[in-house]
């Protein structure tokens, strides 16, 4: 019998420890089977079967089109980013290939216009410390890339959070919301699905060939317990002021006697047509 519960309490401890080393996609990098996408990170390797060990056919280069063709069961985590194999299909010249590439390694969303294509995507994990609390946290950190043709123009980097708030992203080309010489404005969002997990806006203005981005935008919130809330007022938005942007912020919280204690504050960026500064 000693026996038999111990073999039961083995058995017990390698289930729940699969359930926690259970590797899962993040959503973001969930891509359409027979859709086009495109690569982001540069020299992306095309390998002859879905996994890291498998022999390297080919490398692709940053904005290369690819088709989805399947997409793979097995999961490979770098750090905090979580994604599928996929298999590929692309042409150089006149050649047509195939191939299996990492699901992070394209772009979560891309924009042409103006003769320029503009990519979104996840570049790596690194370690990042919480002064706040004195501990290192892991980090994703996103990328836009300005491209025309195969050559890159422009990019700019920022804070994305941890895995959980990588459950879906949006990437949009917004007009230059009447600020002096800006060409176009560029949105990309990162988000969780969760309450209490944070979502990031980040705004990218483009200019001269020039990306600049702005400071990162939270939101986040727990049913209606609490809220914290960020925006900006651009010039054409009502309330907005000519060549300057205005943060804004709201949050809530309630109290132990389910009372709203609200907080707000604001504070205006002046743009002079090149480079913005807080006033």
């Amino acid at each position: 019998m000693k026996t038999l519960w111990t073999a039961l309490f083995v058995l017990m401890l390698q289930f729940f420890t699969a359930q926690e080393n259970e590797v899962y996609a993040d959503g973001v990098f969930g891509f359409e089977e027979n859709k086009l996408q495109k690569i982001f990170t540069d020299w992306t390797r095309v390998r002859k079967e879905p996994n890291v060990s498998s022999q390297i056919m080919d490398s692709l280069q940053t904005n290369q089109q690819v088709m989805i063709l399947k997409k793979e069961e097995g999961v490979l985590r770098l750090g905090e980013r979580g994604a599928n194999w996929y298999k590929i299909s692309y042409q150089k010249g006149d050649v047509i290939s195939e191939g299996y590439v990492w699901g992070g390694n394209l772009c979560v969303g891309y924009r042409n216009k103006n003769g320029y294509d503009f990519l979104f995507g996840l570049s790596k994990t690194i370690d990042k410390k919480n002064k706040e609390f004195n501990t290192v946290e892991k980090q994703n950190i996103a990328g836009v890339k300005a491209m025309e043709g195969n050559t890159l123009i422009d990019e700019v980097y920022f804070d994305t959070g941890r895995g959980e708030e990588l459950s879906y992203a949006t990437f949009n080309i917004e007009s230059n919301h009447k600020l002096q010489n800006v060409e176009l404005t560029l949105k990309a969002m990162v988000s969780g699905e969760a309450c209490g997990v944070a979502s990031y806006d980040q705004y990218i203005l483009f200019k001269d060939k020039k990306l600049i981005a702005l400071p990162q935008l939270m939101n986040v919130g727990d049913a209606d317990v609490f809220y914290h809330n960020e925006e900006y007022i651009f010039p054409n938005d009502k309330g907005g002021i000519p060549n300057a942007f205005i943060f804004k912020m709201e949050e809530m919280e309630k109290d132990d006697k389910d009372r709203e204690k609200k907080k707000r504050s604001s504070k205006t960026y002046r743009w002079n047509g090149s480079s913005y500064t807080l006033k």
